[in-house]
């Protein structure tokens, strides 16, 4: 549909845009420029040679990592910045940014579509990506540190795929210092990066359902944002179209604005009695037309 093919156009661009200093993949050096610190509203890995602003969950495990070496010295500039960020972007729009601009999401839906038996992904599984940013990306980087007060960035250094395939395989493979200074944790990431990109072919978004903490953060806001789906109770028949056609295996006409949403809208398109809307600042956007009955022969 006309809606889905500007969607993979969207997500075209912005992976485009989010890596546009494309002169570095030839150098094997990562983008240094002045936007560098700036927080993209995407996963996108920090070291991945072209990329021209910073991936949020990064810069929140940064934060996280240096918060008690700065209480120990006094230092009381915190960063709030990636907070107040994430806390903007997902009370504006959600999980949006999901669905219509994530570089890795795009690369999912793409492997997705290789033949293969597919498979759905237990509801209790998507819960597993609350665990992972508590544990991962806020306790560990606060709680484990070294001799200085300094943590760690757990996610990104055991179970992060995107950065692994955006920057761990290209640089490793354009930079011979780096390349020589592999071991075990490259095998690792590498194993990591297998597993969901196997189970990517047989399930759609796996690591935006059960691992990615940027989602898990942007979906506690889909029921507040300024964004929302919406139902017209009055005309929903409760038919399950909606559900059949939404990626994540939401039941839409029940759960419109969960957590899970990604809001790449293909439930407006399925629904035939133009039911499924969306608002943003209480404006709806005018329903799809329900088709024409068919005239008798």
């Amino acid at each position: 549909m006309a809606r889905q093919r500007t969607r993979r156009w969207v997500q075209a661009a912005a992976a485009l845009g989010f890596n546009a200093y494309l002169p570095n993949w030839l150098k094997g050096e990562i983008f240094q420029g002045g936007i560098k610190g700036t927080c993209l509203p995407v996963l996108n890995c920090y070291s991945c040679p072209s990329a021209i602003g910073a991936c949020p969950v990064g810069a929140l495990q940064n934060f996280m990592a240096a918060l008690r070496f700065n209480l120990s010295v006094a230092v009381h500039q915190f960063g709030f910045y990636v907070i107040g960020f994430l806390g903007a972007v997902g009370s504006l729009v959600g999980r949006i940014p999901c669905g219509w601009l994530c570089p890795f999401g795009l690369i999912q839906e793409l492997v997705h579509k290789i033949p293969s038996p597919k498979l759905r992904i237990p509801r209790g599984l998507t819960y597993t990506r609350y665990v992972i940013t508590a544990l991962f990306v806020f306790a560990l980087p606060l709680l484990l540190v070294d001799e200085y007060g300094y943590g760690q960035t757990w996610f990104c250094k055991w179970i992060c795929p995107d950065g692994t395939l955006i920057a761990g395989i290209p640089l490793s493979a354009l930079n011979s210092g780096i390349r020589a200074q592999l071991a075990f944790m490259f095998k690792w990431k590498m194993a990591v990066l297998v597993l969901f990109l196997a189970w990517m072919v047989l399930s759609m978004r796996p690591f935006c359902r059960t691992a990615c903490p940027l989602g898990a953060i942007f979906g506690l806001f889909n029921k507040v944002s300024v964004f929302r789906m919406t139902i017209d109770e009055g005309t929903c028949t409760s038919c399950g179209k909606c559900a059949k056609s939404c990626p994540l295996d939401i039941e839409v006409h029940t759960k419109p604005n969960s957590p899970d949403c990604i809001r790449c809208l293909k439930c407006v398109d399925s629904c035939a009695l133009g039911s499924i809307g969306y608002e943003f600042l209480r404006a709806k956007a005018p329903a799809a037309p329900a088709p024409a009955p068919d005239k008798a022969v």
